[in-house]
């Protein structure tokens, strides 16, 4: 199974590194810059819980690569970019996917498989949900902040399918937690909710779970935030479970918890955001009675907070 990793940064690289050092045939789609400082340097996986990677000269292909060179289709696109860097990242990819190419998208929200499927068909995309925190330094190596390293990925018609059963047995004993499933709209919804409140109420805040929840109103900020997205989950089909309220419970209201956002450390660097796709969509997407309500929500005051600090960001002139 051929698989191309679009970019080498710290999802896709982390991931797309794990595999290849298994043995698998993967490729990374990277500029020339970068595809020149993996041939110097290799790829570099520095991490706690999974071990220090070092891949000596990882395979490389160029968007320019892709276009001037009759490349055969991949069997599958691994696709972690941000989500403001979807329609770049589909232009670089394009000439990589054939009839039988599958898309495994990582990103956060639902934009994205609306504009992939647009693109390449419905068959084409699955969905997929990756569980990590990881960086790259300031030497372009990828660094592992927790213990956390999964993905999740299945049909959108739910059921698990040979073609998915053969990803997930490609990915298995690479490094990294791997699970098909038969629900993965369910666990996607599930990780939006969890990734808008842990988003929202540590950049509203700028603070982590810990110290929020030790303020007079945080914990009730963050409790009244958490219902909201749990309410536009439900009005699209896909109500949270009992089991996944406990976890996301146990982590949002953790006494003394460091636990922060990856979107409140790209604030802290001045870094683009995610603020439409995470944000910003779960509230286009909720019901015609919250969107026209005189009550202004938790979500929306998080939301007009983030664009604020999007239209001062010297990039945003």
């Amino acid at each position: 199974m051929r698989i191309l990793v679009v970019g080498a940064g710290a999802t896709g690289g982390y991931f797309g590194g794990r595999l290849a050092a298994a043995g698998r045939d993967v490729t990374f789609l990277v500029r020339e810059a970068r595809a020149e400082q993996l041939r110097k340097d290799g790829l570099v996986i520095r991490s706690p819980h999974g071990g220090d990677l070092t891949l000596r000269d990882p395979k490389t292909v160029t968007r320019e690569a892709l276009e001037s060179q009759s490349v055969q289709p991949f069997d599958v696109v691994l696709l972690s970019c941000k989500a403001y860097d979807l329609d770049n990242a589909i232009d670089s990819f394009a000439a990589a996917v054939g009839p039988q190419t599958v898309i495994l998208p990582l990103l956060n929200g639902m934009r994205h498989l609306d504009v992939l499927q647009a693109r390449f068909g419905t068959q084409a995309v699955l969905g997929g949900v990756c569980l990590i925190a990881s960086t790259l330094n300031e030497k372009r190596e990828i660094v592992h902040l927790n213990d956390a390293h999964a993905i999740t990925f299945g049909e959108l018609g739910n059921g698990i399918s040979p073609r998915v059963q053969a990803i997930a047995d490609t990915f298995s004993n690479a490094g990294f937690n791997v699970k098909a499933s038969a629900q993965i709209l369910q666990e996607m919804w599930e990780k939006w909710v969890f990734l808008a409140t842990l988003a929202g109420s540590t950049c509203l805040f700028r603070a982590p779970v810990g110290v929020i929840v030790a303020t007079p109103d945080g914990a009730a900020t963050v409790e009244r935030l958490f219902a909201e997205c749990r309410t536009v989950a439900a009005e699209h089909d896909h109500a949270v479970r009992d089991s996944f309220v406990e976890r996301s419970r146990a982590m949002l209201f953790a006494t003394g918890s460091t636990l922060t956002a990856s979107m409140l450390r790209d604030v802290q660097n001045g870094a683009r955001i995610e603020a439409d796709h995470v944000l910003g969509d779960l509230i286009r997407r909720g019901g015609a009675a919250q969107r026209a309500s005189s009550e202004l929500s938790v979500l929306r005051i998080v939301y007009s907070q983030l664009k604020a600090y999007e239209a001062q960001r010297p990039e945003a002139g």
